[in-house]
């Protein structure tokens, strides 16, 4: 099951100093080894809340996400991302394909009362 990575991303200033440039010209080869890739980064269309950059990776599973975060090479840079962003970063596992949200709700009832 594809796991995706969400960053709720926020630079201060709205604009990427030079360490963050640097971060940005290096992560992408650190993504590569782990079978992720970038789906979307920039402005978020907001509906409600704030929400002013999000960032949103897909991998293969968790497994491969986790290896990457946890990789020297992504850790290495990891302080440039740090130090020049604010971030809440999570990963989120896909749906299968038959899922439903109707499903979902009539499961909730059933799994309490087991």
């Amino acid at each position: 099951m594809k796991t995706y990575l969400v960053n709720h991303l926020r630079i201060p200033g709205d604009i990427p100093n030079v360490q963050a440039l640097e971060y940005l010209a290096k992560v992408e080869a650190t993504v590569e080894p782990f079978r992720g890739k970038f789906l979307a980064m920039g402005p978020l269309g907001v509906l409600e809340g704030a929400w002013p950059g999000v960032v949103l990776m897909e991998f293969p599973d968790r497994s491969f996400a986790t290896a990457w975060y946890n990789s020297a090479e992504y850790q290495e840079i990891l302080p440039l991302r740090r130090n020049n962003s604010i971030n809440d970063l999570g990963l989120i596992d896909g749906l299968p394909d038959d899922f439903t949200v109707k499903g979902y709700a009539e499961d909730i009832p059933r799994s309490l009362t087991k």
